[in-house]
């Protein structure tokens, strides 16, 4: 088979974007060539920074570690050392100084009290002044000494020093069933001169407390014993 002899006359096809057949001038097209190599270059610095949130995707996120289990007492030592921390230390100071503060902070607190105190002793003063005077106190009824109270007895012991035990028999009617009910009961009196003796009927009068038991004191013996 015979071979083809090579045609090196074959004219090859003109370009359609070339310049001169588009009619676009050369710096034209120089132009566009430069906005294509940025484009380019545009799209190959995106595409890695499109790949890495896919990548981060892809990597399964890493498990939260578990939140530490702390008790009521833990949570309330942990707040009391927050508290405590966050208190300014003050600088160490001797007995003297201490009580120099002491002595000035007292100090202090009168001045403010005094001020506070005379503020109010004004406006006081400034209110009376203001108000009308105060009717006059009605003058006050007079005290009379009360009456003393009589019993009359009989006396039932005379063995203690200047003390009579005497019995004081009472009768009265019953409100609700109209039955005379007696009854009777005791009492101390002093006897300065020992006169009254067991049996004699006498008459005592109410007085100041004499003992721990007396608060009468004998007036006169009213009728002697047989």
């Amino acid at each position: 088979m015979a071979e083809e002899p090579e045609n090196n006359n074959i004219e090859e096809p003109e370009d359609a974007s070339a310049p001169e057949a588009s009619g676009v001038s050369e710096a034209e097209g120089e132009a566009a060539a430069s906005d294509a190599n940025a484009s380019e270059s545009d799209s190959s610095s995106d595409a890695p920074v499109d790949e890495a949130p896919a990548a981060a995707e892809a990597t399964p996120a890493a498990p939260a570690e578990p939140a530490e289990a702390v008790g009521p007492k833990e949570r309330r030592r942990r707040a009391r050392a927050a508290k405590a921390a966050a208190v300014p230390t003050r600088p160490a100071m001797s007995p003297e100084e201490r009580q120099a503060e002491r002595e000035a902070e007292r100090r202090q607190k009168a001045a403010v009290r005094s001020a506070r105190r005379k503020r109010e002793r004004e406006k006081l003063r400034a209110r009376r002044a203001k108000s009308p005077a105060a009717e006059p106190l009605a003058p006050r009824r007079e005290q009379h000494p009360g009456q003393q109270k009589t019993r009359q007895g009989v006396v039932v012991s005379d063995r203690a020093s200047k003390t009579i035990v005497v019995r004081i028999d009472v009768a009265r009617r019953h409100r609700s069933y109209g039955k005379v009910v007696r009854t009777s009961t005791t009492l101390h009196a002093h006897d300065e001169q020992g006169d009254a003796h067991i049996g004699d009927t006498v008459v005592v009068r109410e007085s100041r407390p004499l003992s721990r038991s007396k608060r009468w004191r004998l007036v006169e013996v009213l009728e002697r014993a047989k």
